[in-house]
């Protein structure tokens, strides 16, 4: 591979390219969602056929650092790095955004006219999110970070009549605001410790650690530590996850399950490019940490869970406690890679497909979907109401299901490394043992879901009938959610190569 093949940053302008299409033919052609859709949906698979031909490469040349300043060589300061980490992340962000979009087709056709724009801004975010896995350079995470931040803070408000959608933007805003600020904070104290914003390469950080003996620590284990925060914060891990409830409640019900699945696809792949191989050396010093934030995660998550009445907000502290459940597999390091993989790749679809089904019962645009409003779906629409059954039961972790693998895998992997706190050789056994009885806590809430279904419907209940592309991306939800809960080796192979270089 060359250092200035186009290979690397192939996802990015093939995003770019179709987002800038979209605009163009509703100018050119007319904002009627039939003439620019096919651009969006061949961007969202470009996108995804992108990632399949960075995978091939990495599988038979080796992963590859590329673009840098005129003068500096490649190996001194690269600017986008192709390896097994972000091949495999621009395959599942490009899936997930394909069946997102999908899934968010009802509500573009409610915004009407400002459809181009809507789904421009979900390709825009894309681009950004793999952004923040593709690149060893820390300024540059902060860079893509921010533009699928800033994107969601728009499609969060995007129903600005709405007072649920302009409230949830301001508030993502702000304190989206803040952990940037925080992230950019950490950045800078790392520098200042390392003299490197690089994470690999000569005159790396982790070139820096593998040649100096830190003695005053001080100052990189603060800028460590506001970079897991605004890394947390993204990922709505607690005690940072304040924003994901509301946020998740007052967006279009449509484009929270786009929003929700893809920010956690790179969250985590950046935490593990950052921590995993970047401050590799430093593992004794941040695993504890983040063993702590899985702990708070779960707990939290699944506690406040339990005491509510909207799923929408359900679902949101539901992925407060799947992150606790990801952060697990990562105490064991970079060793964590493949089963954080596996996790957030399944847990994406199911989140997608979840809140797909409630665009459906409560409406695309909708914010608040009441618990009763799932009152007898399974007799009022027995397809919709199984393929839910089968997400929650994903999510629940129940045997036969993806999400049962996916914490198996996890839990299995944060036993396999010795722990540095408390130092011993079965690795975060009592993290695991916690993840247990939160998983059996959780399916109170989870089956309360099902068994509201399952109930008695309401003569008044209607149902708004689905569109044929939101019906396909929840049936692909529920299939990859079954699929690789039965049969899970070839998605578990796959991920053992998705390690960052």
């Amino acid at each position: 591979m060359q250092g200035g093949a186009w290979l690397p940053i192939a996802f990015e302008v093939v995003l770019l390219v179709g987002a800038l299409a979209v605009l163009l033919v509703a100018v050119v052609a007319g904002r009627d969602r039939r003439f620019w859709g096919p651009a969006a949906g061949l961007a969202f698979a470009g996108a995804a056929l992108a990632g399949v031909l960075q995978w091939r490469e990495v599988s038979t040349s080796g992963a590859g650092l590329f673009f840098t300043a005129q003068g500096v060589s490649f190996a001194k300061s690269p600017m986008v790095v192709m390896d097994g980490l972000s091949a495999f992340g621009a395959i599942v962000l490009g899936l997930v955004g394909f069946v997102g979009f999908l899934a968010a087709w009802d509500l573009v056709a409610k915004v009407g006219r400002r459809g181009p724009e809507l789904v421009s801004l979900l390709l825009l975010s894309l681009a950004g999110l793999h952004m923040m896995m593709a690149t060893p350079n820390l300024v540059v995470i902060f860079l893509g970070l921010e533009t699928a931040s800033i994107s969601f803070y728009v499609v969060a408000g995007f129903l600005r009549r709405q007072k649920g959608s302009a409230e949830s933007s301001f508030k993502y805003f702000l304190l989206g605001s803040l952990a940037s600020a925080l992230f950019l904070y950490g950045v800078a104290l790392t520098f200042a410790a390392t003299g490197s914003l690089t994470l690999y390469g000569g005159n790396s950080i982790r070139d820096f650690f593998s040649s100096t003996i830190v003695t005053q620590p001080g100052i990189l284990l603060a800028g460590m530590a506001l970079m897991l925060v605004g890394i947390a914060f993204k990922v709505s891990a607690a005690p940072f996850h304040q924003w994901a409830p509301d946020v998740y409640q007052g967006a279009p019900t449509g484009a929270v399950g786009f929003m929700a699945a893809t920010v956690k696809i790179a969250g985590f792949a950046a935490l593990a490019r950052i921590f995993g191989a970047g401050l590799v050396s430093q593992v004794d010093t941040w695993t504890p940490i983040v063993a702590v934030l899985a702990a708070v995660s779960m707990v939290v998550g699944t506690v406040l869970a339990l005491v509510q009445s909207d799923v929408k907000r359900m679902l949101a502290y539901s992925g407060v406690a799947h992150a606790g459940y990801i952060l697990t597999a990562m105490t064991a390091g970079v060793a964590g890679v493949p089963a954080m993989w596996f996790y957030v790749s399944t847990y994406a679809f199911m989140v997608v497909g979840g809140f797909a089904v409630l665009s459906t019962v409560s409406g695309s645009d909708s914010s608040k979907v009441p618990l009763d409003d799932l009152k007898g779906l399974v007799k009022r629409s027995p397809e919709m109401g199984w393929l839910m059954t089968f997400v929650v039961l994903g999510m629940s972790g129940m045997p036969f299901f993806a999400g049962f693998v996916a914490k198996v895998f996890s839990f299995v992997t944060a036993t396999a490394v010795p722990a540095p706190w408390p130092a011993n050789d079965h690795g975060y056994l009592w993290l695991v043992v916690l993840g247990v009885v939160m998983s059996v806590v959780g399916l109170a809430f989870y089956f309360r879901i099902i068994g509201t279904m399952f109930s008695t419907p309401d003569d008044q209940a209607e149902l708004q009938e689905a569109g044929l592309p939101v019906r396909f991306a929840v049936i692909v939800s529920a299939v990859i959610t079954v699929a690789f809960g039965i049969v899970p080796w070839p998605l578990i192979e796959a991920v053992r190569d998705a390690f960052p270089i």
